[in-house]
């Protein structure tokens, strides 16, 4: 970099963080290092109990305060529009990044009038998210429909991380709307951390060992896990599921699994990654439920690790994670078929495409398709950017 060369100021706004959280905090994290690898200057707003202002390896990260959303399971948002507004003044960003379409999509509009790029990340689909949570598929798509009309108006670009979660932009006409997919550790994530010994930890005596890594909350579908694994122990696997994650719905799962006696043990949220690859490596299959997943981080790691996926087909994640697992119906049935299906493959091969597969996704790809979106220039080649 020159000395008439100015850093790239990138403010990046997220709610729905909390320190539990999983695929959105990782993200962040590893778009944040690889801004800074190219030479840019990211700044990360978020939630908090409490104010701060600190500097860490993906940059500056600040915390404002903003209250937990009821039935939520402790994530915040940030509400306070008018702190918001002054801090955004104060920073004075070159870019905008959004990651949130509810409380923070007045910033596309404060964008504008500053004349500062901004980019929101669409992390889910609206329609996807209302019929989780019980809205009819219809109302659902005419509510999705008014609201992303507003947000591709509100904003210089939408990003998308894969073509499934594009749709629902492509619907309306939108033509801000460009893709750049998420990625993965792949050096963290590998298969040589399979560990016979961690297994066995788990098993308990069993074959199979599923492993089901998500928040525990309605959007999720966690329950289809237990689902999956009672069908299977009916067809006669001797097959046991580790649940790592927490959320809202934690206490009735366990109650569930006691109640009918099914072989699920509950570790609650795992924070240290290098844990959680030890699990993804251990396990034979990984679950993904979540029929409105827009990408699937926790799925694309397992993949890293050698561990093929059982995803719904009403999901993104057949996109990601290609013929390196199966989509299946949102039942327990259909689950525990293609867990049977996956398991019925040679057991190196279904492995080695699983690794072959992630290896597409590298943070340095991520990291350059999210620049291109802000028009920003890669000064260095993303030195440094972990793949």
């Amino acid at each position: 970099m020159t000395g008439r060369e100015r850093r790239t100021v990138i403010v990046r706004l997220a709610n729905f963080i909390t320190p539990s959280s999983g695929g959105l905090r990782t993200a962040l994290d590893e778009l944040g290092r690889g801004y800074l690898a190219a030479g840019h200057e990211p700044v990360l707003i978020v939630p908090g109990d409490t104010r701060s202002d600190e500097r860490t390896e993906q940059g500056r990260v600040i915390t404002l305060p903003g209250p937990v959303l009821p039935g939520s399971g402790g994530y915040r948002v940030l509400t306070g529009r008018r702190s918001l507004r002054h801090l955004l003044e104060t920073l004075r960003p070159d870019r905008l990044e959004v990651s949130d379409r509810t409380t923070l999509r007045w910033t596309g509009q404060w964008a504008r009038r500053a004349r500062v790029p901004a980019v929101m990340v669409s992390h889910e689909t609206a329609d996807g998210v209302l019929r989780t949570w019980g809205v009819p598929a219809a109302a659902a798509g005419r509510t999705a429909d008014r609201l992303n009309a507003r947000s591709a108006h509100a904003y210089t670009r939408i990003v998308c991380t894969t073509q499934w979660a594009e749709r629902e932009f492509l619907r309306i006409g939108a033509r801000n709307v460009v893709r750049a997919p998420l990625g993965v550790d792949l050096r963290r994530c590998s298969p040589h951390r399979r560990s016979t010994v961690l297994r066995a930890r788990h098993l308990h005596g069993r074959d199979v060992l599923l492993l089901l890594c998500s928040r525990l909350s309605v959007e999720k579908r966690p329950g289809r896990a237990l689902e999956t694994i009672a069908e299977l122990r009916h067809r006669g696997v001797r097959a046991a599921l580790v649940v790592a994650g927490d959320g809202p719905l934690r206490a009735g799962l366990e109650n569930t699994a006691r109640a009918r006696r099914l072989p699920v043990e509950f570790l609650g949220h795992v924070r240290d990654r290098e844990t959680l690859a030890d699990l993804q490596a251990a396990a034979d299959i990984c679950l993904a439920p979540g029929p409105a997943e827009t990408f699937g981080l926790s799925a694309l790691e397992a993949l890293a690790c050698g561990t093929p996926v059982v995803a719904s087909e009403s999901s993104a994640l057949p996109e990601v994670i290609g013929g390196a697992g199966l989509a299946a119906a949102d039942t327990g049935e259909a689950f525990a078929a293609a867990v049977r299906e996956l398991l019925g493959r040679p057991h190196d091969g279904r492995r080695a495409e699983a690794r072959r597969r992630a290896e597409l996704f590298g943070w340095d790809r991520s990291v350059a398709a999210f620049l291109a979106a802000h028009d920003v220039p890669d000064r260095g080649g993303i030195p440094g950017v972990r793949t």
